[in-house]
């Protein structure tokens, strides 16, 4: 794997990082700004919403430019607005930096994934993909608790700092390690053209089945802590060591992915739904076993995430003349469902259905997955046409049938 693929999971390792540290911090950061708890908590929101609507805003302004200038331009702003995070007493300030600081990571992800994919060769996107998604999921074993210790010992601040270092020798690794000017790329479609190429319904229908994935996986992660305390019978001293092994499998999952999905990516998109959606089921019914949940856990977070590689993989093979925007709209997608799967475990435990609830939350959620996947595997089935499945262009400039 060429080494600049792993400066890119480096710099998605800080960025991804920045996205979740949050939740260790919200009340240092509200005391120090005179805010209250939930001001601080729309602090995630306002980061998670810039994904969204940044992720196809920036892959199409920086479209044109040479990838490198691309990455360092939205590395640059992201470590620039985390310094003025840092050094900010306002609290509007800091809103507005993770706004900003969202819309940088999310073109920065778009323009990430094709350029490890394409460094990489066509027989290992699905591992570039990987590597790339890889630097998430150490980030919430390493980053996330590594901030909520800084944030302990020296203020919330430190963990802005924190954020914006590690992302320096990233930025220099960039600089070194990616070509520069256009060589080897192919030249942009016209954006009318990509565009439509992201319209395709199976195209969108392989987007909502990710954002479903993505929503499960977020829904029973962000209330690991109230089940295994309070209905697991767990003590507090045991919380990070269930969401440790929840990264620990996903950084398992991503990498075994990453291997599987270049040769076989319906096998490994198709058995990781199904098992997915049994394990939280099984989550949800045996709960009160400690045994049960620690293993659970392992395995729901190796098939989360490499489920979710894989899909990631699909979008680019279904829309191969739209790289960038394909890598915007997947960046999307996932950043939907983080947001959504959260909310809507928290309105049913609001709703008085129990410490479960989330997670049988997240099977249903996966059971939509399922039935999303079911469309797309009668309409693979049927006769192609051009559009919609049939022949589309290549990176390359020749033509092939699409991989639905």
């Amino acid at each position: 794997m060429p080494f600049a693929v792993y400066v890119l999971g480096l710099a998605v390792f800080a960025q991804g990082t920045s996205e979740f540290m949050l939740s260790g911090l919200l009340s240092g950061i509200a005391d120090d700004l005179r805010v209250s708890l939930s001001a601080a908590g729309l602090l995630t929101s306002a980061f998670a919403v810039g994904m969204v609507v940044g992720a196809p805003l920036t892959a199409l302004a920086g479209r044109a430019w040479p990838r490198r200038r691309a990455l360092l331009f939205f590395l640059g702003v992201f470590v620039a607005v985390h310094v003025v995070g840092a050094l900010t007493t306002e609290y509007g300030v800091l809103l507005a930096t993770r706004v900003v600081g969202a819309l940088a990571n999310a073109g920065f992800w778009a323009v990430a994934l094709v350029t490890a994919m394409d460094l990489a060769g066509p027989e290992r996107r699905a591992r570039a993909t990987a590597v790339v998604v890889g630097g998430v999921t150490v980030a919430c074993v390493v980053g996330v608790p590594a901030g909520a210790v800084l944030g302990e010992l020296w203020g919330w601040r430190s963990a802005f700092w924190a954020v914006a270092l590690v992302s320096l020798p990233a930025a220099f690794g960039l600089l070194r390690a990616v070509p520069g000017g256009r060589d080897g790329e192919v030249p942009p479609a016209s954006a009318r053209t990509e565009l439509s190429a992201l319209a395709r319904p199976r195209l969108l229908l392989t987007l909502l089945v990710m954002a479903f994935v993505q929503g499960a996986t977020f829904c029973a992660f962000s209330y690991l802590e109230p089940l295994v305390t309070r209905v697991t019978g767990f003590g507090a001293g045991w919380v990070p060591v269930v969401l440790a092994l929840f990264g620990a499998g996903s950084f398992a999952g991503v990498t075994l992915a990453g291997r599987l999905a270049d040769s076989r990516p319906k096998a490994v998109i198709g058995s990781g739904l199904v098992a997915l959606t049994a394990g939280w089921a099984t989550l949800a019914l045996t709960a009160a076993h400690p045994a049960a949940v620690l293993a659970l856990v392992l395995v729901q977070g190796a098939l989360a995430f490499g489920t979710g590689t894989a899909l990631i993989s699909r979008v680019f093979q279904q829309a191969p003349e739209a790289p960038t925007l394909a890598g915007s709209f997947a960046t999307a997608a996932f950043n939907v469902g983080a947001a959504a799967g959260p909310w809507l475990g928290g309105l049913a435990l609001g709703a008085g259905f129990g410490f479960r609830a989330p997670v049988w939350v997240s099977a249903l959620l996966m059971g939509a997955a399922l039935a999303g996947a079911a469309v797309l595997r009668a309409t693979s089935a049927a006769p192609a046409r051009p559009g919609l499945g049939g022949v589309t262009p290549r990176t390359d400039g020749r033509t092939s049938p699409a991989d639905g």
